[in-house]
């Protein structure tokens, strides 16, 4: 087991004693002057002033950064469908042009699209897709990413695309948290109703996950354009009576996914940007952390989500990228939340806990997300004086460092 100190660091974002839920101001980060993080092996000992860790450590190897570096928890990336093949950029001009959902998909567009370029993709060059995704979003400071199916609609295809991210985990330093989507949309190839097809998906591909291990977490699509209420939810049940956690899209064109969420129980409830006061209630009175999505925004040129009002109203708000081949393809986690946050008004805090341990939350992840004793020597160092040049750059500002598990895994000078 390897004993390290690392530093000393300008400034030490711890994020401890943050609450989950509710709005957050900048001088509640924890922030040490002239950090240190000692570790042994994959975990954090203990954080603190960087001469008496030195003193306290003696037989550490030391780390030692020469200039100014602050150090903040590795990010976490709660919502991605980066197990994808194919390209979209012909949406995105349609879109731009005036054409709705439903014409760009006549057009041979939308899901289906990437459903059929992902069907006619090996599994290797899946695998090696998603890989390469996640050693982008790597360079970006994120160490954890949760990734979704979604694009097979079918047993088989499901089960390739969830065994290609398992497969990839194992390429990259990144964890990837496994999500199964099957209720992203009905697949058109299917000779049934909505209801039909999510009995064939739960009653053959559900018990598949269990036994190979490749999911513990159920996604659904709640929408006009994929499932209702009524459709969804005899799906959902069954999910949770074999031991899953469910999470939910909602919310993102018309409202009804969200009050699911919390009547449910689910671990998160993503996008909401067609919530109303009377939806914002009701989560911010639950434990479903509401997701924010602002690359979808962008990309869809629709309203963001009311992260402003979510965390005035007590709820918990994490931000992820959504990064997916037709709504979200920026695939950028730092300036995808810098843009919600000048759209919503977010503190410094509110934004960086989003993509920290309350990302973690939406996964059911208790180990990351914050520089504290017993946490995961999960971080990103940065070359600045000052951590408000993160969000100030939006994006443009990178890690210099990236620490995964207590080892270096990405430097910009290698």
């Amino acid at each position: 087991m390897k004993n390290q100190l690392i530093g000393p660091f300008k400034q030490l974002l711890t994020m401890r004693n943050l609450p989950l839920k509710g709005a957050l101001q900048d001088s509640q980060l924890g922030i040490i002057s002239n950090g240190g993080i000692y570790v042994e092996g994959e975990y954090i000992v203990e954080v603190g002033d960087y001469d008496h860790l030195r003193e306290k450590y003696s037989e550490a190897s030391p780390v030692v950064l020469y200039g100014e570096y602050i150090a903040v928890p590795g990010f976490i990336d709660c919502h991605t469908h980066i197990a994808f093949a194919g390209n979209r950029a012909n949406d995105f001009a349609l879109r731009n042009a005036g054409s709705s959902y439903l014409e760009i998909a006549a057009a041979g567009g939308g899901i289906w699209s990437t459903v059929q370029h992902t069907r006619a993709c090996t599994m290797e060059t899946l695998i090696e897709l998603t890989t390469s995704r996640a050693e982008y979003l790597l360079q970006q400071g994120v160490t954890t990413v949760e990734v979704k199916s979604g694009y097979g609609l079918n047993v088989e295809e499901e089960l390739k695309t969830l065994c290609a991210i398992k497969a990839a985990g194992a390429h990259t330093s990144v964890d990837l948290i496994t999500t199964c989507l099957a209720a992203h949309m009905k697949p058109r190839d299917f000779e049934g109703s909505a209801s039909e097809y999510l009995e064939y998906i739960a009653t053959n591909l559900f018990p598949l996950l269990k036994t190979e291990d490749l999911t513990h977490r159920i996604d659904a699509f709640i929408e006009e354009s994929a499932f209702s209420v009524e459709e969804i939810q005899p799906y959902l049940s069954r999910a949770q009576e074999l031991g899953f956690d469910i999470t939910l899209h909602a919310d993102q064109f018309t409202t009804s996914g969200s009050k699911l969420a919390v009547a449910m129980g689910a671990v998160s409830a993503d996008h909401l940007e067609a919530s109303t006061s009377e939806e914002i209630a009701l989560l911010s009175q639950s434990d479903v952390v509401a997701v924010a999505l602002p690359a979808a925004s962008l990309g869809l040129g629709c309203a963001f989500t009311p992260a402003r009002a979510l965390l005035d109203a007590g709820a918990s708000l994490a931000i992820a990228t959504d990064w997916n081949p037709g709504s979200a393809p920026m695939g950028q986690l730092v300036t995808s939340a810098s843009i919600l946050a000048s759209n919503q008004k977010l503190t410094n805090a509110e934004v960086l806990a989003a993509i920290t341990y309350r990302a973690a939350h939406a996964l059911r992840l208790a180990d990351r997300g914050r520089l504290v004793t017993g946490q995961l020597a999960d971080f990103a160092i940065y070359p600045t004086d000052n951590y408000q040049n993160i969000t100030y750059q939006q994006g443009a500002l990178q890690p210099q460092f990236v620490w995964k598990r207590g080892e270096l895994v990405y430097s910009i000078t290698s």
